[in-house]
């Protein structure tokens, strides 16, 4: 075994040589691999054009490469989750959210003190997502709440690029992780710090190895495994914000490297820290080199080559997990604190229209009298056809999204799982995004075409994949947030590649109401009208899936084709309102949760509640947006995120604190 490791480990130095010396030779005026390495020995100039303009791409590649895949094998084995990086945890997300935020308020510090704020950024995300996992180390559940704590800080990134698109303009090409380095100063930064860092994690690494025998063993032993842990924690933390702040948010490396170390046979964290330098560096090096070969003319982010070539794997690791856990899952629990139901929807109904009513008497800069109101709405042209249909479909948009949350909640039988947690809103984005960018002359009604592909070629991917194990919830899942990691790299290329139209494509991306017309409520409420009525016919059957499988077809039911039914319909809920609204997330995780501990799990009731629940969330926040800064307007999505992160943080922590009793 150690030769074949050893073997291995030569021919991946001799890989890396050969992947090195191809890159320094590419760019946009090389002549050729050969010719290329002749002028070098035979001209000085090319010589000095070698050594100041190619090397420090390529070190500082190489330099990226090793913090990345030892960080993610440090968190990998710090969480005992095979699914643990940088950026499935959140810290790329904090990093680049504080990197975003000081270019705006405070450039001067963020220019100076880069390292510091990348470090602020990551440390906050990473102790967000401990603080609400605690003691629990199911990989599951440390994988979603890393998920839903990116998609927090991604919301609020997205919220500062839209109201600060001069200030952070230069940003969106370093936000998808590049190489491009103009000298040496990139590499005269980071090396230091990766360097000493690694010397430091191999002089320690007899204590990680302590961990991979469990804490009660290692404790066992005599060691410290606080200290060992929150060690490997700052090591991680401390060497993905170096590689952001050198080159941006890369994901994927820390994935796919440490697992290929360890398929070449190394178990000890001194061999694996050896292995990751050399993989994790190869990884980086050739996805650049590939990134160069698609697009010779423009430069495109390396982390969207990246996660390309780590789609596979994660697709990969979550089927393999599949051995690893069972479907079992606990019947979703909800306490009925709402006895008397018909005074009770009377006072919703009645909130639900005053929010209707306060909503379309807002002009956009000033309200319109309660008593002029029906004069507006009958006379004028612009208030009838452009704020009426805007606030209705907000209504009717916000049922539908939390109708969709809903069904998936029962089908996974985990109360934060919804179509963004799945990767449905992601692929449907992609799609929308090609037509957006790449076809910007065409009919706007392709927008919502290629989003409505865009959902159901995301969700045929994830049902092929994953029919084996008979739709398992946690196998959807992990698919969900490998499906959702490779849609966001690629709308990064997407808006790289945009420039002009990327202001309008974030804005669509963040979710917004505006220009809605009769037409989008005509498609809406078709779909509803047909979606809904089936929903309430499989009510009684649907319930019955909250229990595990084993009890369901104990019951009578076919749990698998049930379970594809629930999906289908969410999904088709999804595209509609993504096809028209754009990405708005939260609202399928929130109105389910507070409705199920208003009034029960059962369907039949949780239904109506979660319905108008999200309807009134959707219209509240189509309401603040144009209010809070007009006549400007934030996008409705990120109003709801800035509403439900508070509220989503609770529940994660509490549902941690339950679990732990």
């Amino acid at each position: 075994m150690r030769l074949k490791s050893s073997l291995l480990l030569v021919g991946s130095i001799f890989l890396f040589i050969v992947l090195g010396l191809i890159h320094v030779s590419q760019g946009q005026a090389s002549s050729g691999f050969f010719n290329f390495w002749h002028e070098v020995w035979n001209d000085s100039q090319q010589m000095n054009f070698l050594l100041h303009s190619r090397m420090p791409r390529f070190i500082i590649g190489c330099i990226a490469g090793a913090a990345l895949a030892n960080a993610g094998m440090l968190l990998q084995t710090m969480t005992k989750n095979p699914l643990a990086s940088a950026s499935t945890l959140g810290i790329h997300a904090g990093a680049y959210f504080f990197v975003v935020a000081f270019a705006i308020f405070i450039p001067r510090a963020g220019y100076s003190y880069p390292l510091l704020i990348s470090l602020a950024g990551g440390l906050m995300a990473a102790l967000t997502v401990t603080f609400l996992v605690g003691k629990s180390l199911d990989p599951v559940r440390i994988a979603l709440t890393g998920l839903i704590v990116t998609m927090l800080f991604s919301s609020l990134t997205s919220a500062l690029q839209l109201l600060f698109a001069n200030e952070v303009g230069g940003l969106f090409l370093w936000g998808a992780g590049t190489l491009v380095q103009l000298d040496w100063s990139g590499v005269q930064f980071a090396s230091p710090w990766v360097i000493g860092l690694l010397i430091f994690a191999l002089i320690i690494s007899h204590r990680f190895d302590f961990l991979l025998l469990g804490d009660d063993v290692a404790i066992g032993l005599g060691q410290n495994i606080t200290i060992t842990k929150a060690l490997g924690w700052f090591i991680a933390i401390l060497l993905t914000s170096i590689t952001v702040a050198a080159v941006g948010p890369i994901g994927f490396v820390g994935i796919i490297a440490p697992h290929l170390v360890r398929l070449m046979g190394f178990t000890k964290h001194r061999s694996m820290i050896i292995g990751n330098i050399i993989v994790g560096a190869g990884l980086l090096i050739m996805a650049d080199i590939l990134v160069r070969i698609v697009s010779q003319t423009a430069e495109l982010p390396v982390g969207a080559m990246t996660a390309i070539i780590g789609a596979p794997w994660l697709i990969y690791l979550a089927l393999k997990m599949r051995k690893q856990t069972k479907s079992a899952g606990k019947v979703l629990e909800g306490k009925v604190r709402v006895t008397k139901l018909a005074p009770f929807y009377l006072g919703l109904v009645l909130v639900t229209l005053l929010l209707i009513t306060t909503s379309l008497s807002f002009g956009g800069t000033s309200f319109t009298r309660l008593a002029e109101l029906p004069q507006e709405l009958l006379y004028n042209r612009f208030v009838w056809d452009f704020r009426v249909p805007r606030v209705f479909v907000s209504l009717l948009i916000g049922m539908m999204m939390a109708g969709s949350g809903l069904l998936m909640q029962t089908v996974l039988r985990n109360p934060l799982a919804d179509t963004s947690v799945l990767g449905i809103s992601s692929g449907a984005s992609v799609f929308a995004m090609l037509f957006l960018l790449v076809f910007p002359q065409a009919p706007i009604i392709f927008v919502p075409i290629g989003a409505f592909i865009g959902a159901f070629v995301t969700m045929a991917i994830i049902l092929l994949i994953s029919v084996r194990s008979g739709f398992q919830p946690i196998i959807l899942i992990l698919m969900g947030i490998a499906i959702s990691a490779v849609g966001s790299a690629i709308i990064q290329i997407l808006l790289v590649r945009a420039n002009l139209y990327a202001g309008l494509a974030l804005t669509w991306l963040a979710g917004s109401t505006y220009g809605s017309s009769w037409q989008d409520f005509s498609i809406v409420i078709v779909a509803i009208v047909v979606i809904l009525p089936i929903v309430i016919s499989f009510a009684k059957t649907f319930d019955l899936l909250a229990f595990d499988d084993e009890v369901a077809i104990g019951l009578g039911v076919k749990a698998g084709k049930m379970r594809l039914i629930m999906i289908l319909l969410a999904v088709s809920l999804t595209a509609v309102s993504v096809s028209v609204v754009g990405t708005i997330g939260f609202i399928g995780l929130l109105a389910p949760h507070i409705a199920r501990q208003l009034v029960g799990p059962k369907l039949v009731k949780l239904l109506p509640l979660s319905l108008l629940l999200g309807g009134m969330l959707l219209i509240s926040a189509d309401f603040l947006g144009r209010l809070l800064l007009a006549p400007k307007e934030v996008p409705a999505g990120i109003i709801v995120s800035l509403i439900g992160a508070p509220y989503l943080l609770y529940l994660l922590k509490r549902m941690n604190r339950v679990k732990a009793k």
